[in-house]
């Protein structure tokens, strides 16, 4: 992991965002028989017809892969794995795991990639030295298209370790109950303790009873009180 970002760096100094969109537009492309028997297992049929359309369109009218068109045609992409097929069958995920090389994962979604590997179709046309060689590109790829983001975690997180654990744990969540995953805003709140609470706002008086705080002062009662006879 130390030697990826220097190499990543060095790829996003060398290729503009344009080159390394289209390097991961083309491995993704090469998903889709998993994506889309996935689709199936997860009873997604039209999911999976839409990813079949995409892979049709992107690899003759995209090139291979290289770029995208089926996006602006209307057809979503999709991200399923057999982790998250897993999931929506009940399967829990178990404790978090870091894979050597592969990085964050779970007993459940590291079983899901034996599985995904049987899926993919280039083993059966790739030798297996090309398909290693390609795996580390894809990797420095996608680790030089979010370098910023992976500063900035670095730079702000109380405990990197927490942070990126608690982002992988919600991420896989969201996939699996296809929602979204939490906005920014509401990690941040899992790795900071605010330094003060907000003072409570002071809600309007019903009407012909004054405002808390201008109570009218209660009159002095006499110091010397009359003597009783």
């Amino acid at each position: 992991m130390y030697v990826l970002e220097p190499v990543a760096t060095g790829w996003a100094t060398v290729a503009p965002t344009r080159v390394r969109t289209s390097v991961s537009n083309f491995f993704g492309n090469l998903r889709f028989p998993i994506v889309t028997v996935n689709d199936l297992l997860q009873a997604k049929p039209v999911a999976a017809g839409s990813d079949v359309a995409r892979f049709a369109v992107n690899t003759t009218v995209g090139v291979l892969g290289f770029f995208d068109p089926a996006s602006g045609w209307g057809l979503d992409k999709h991200d399923e794995d057999f982790g998250q097929t897993l999931g929506v069958w009940g399967v829990p995920p178990g404790p978090y795991l870091v894979l050597p090389l592969l990085g964050p994962s779970s007993p459940r979604d590291a079983g899901g990639l034996v599985v995904d590997a049987a899926l993919a179709v280039t083993p059966f046309f790739v030798d297996g030295y090309i398909l290693v060689g390609a795996q580390v590109v894809d990797t420095v790829n996608t680790r030089s298209l979010i370098l910023n983001e992976v500063r900035d975690a670095k730079r702000t997180a109380v405990d990197y370790y927490s942070f990126v654990r608690n982002a992988y744990v919600q991420r896989r969540r969201a996939l699996v109950e296809d929602s979204a995953a939490p906005g920014v805003e509401n990690q941040e709140d899992l790795y900071y303790l605010p330094e003060s609470q907000p003072a409570p706002e002071n809600k309007p008086a019903p009407e012909g009873q004054p405002e808390p705080g201008n109570q009218p002062a209660p009159e002095n009662p006499p110091e010397n009180p009359p003597e009783t006879p």
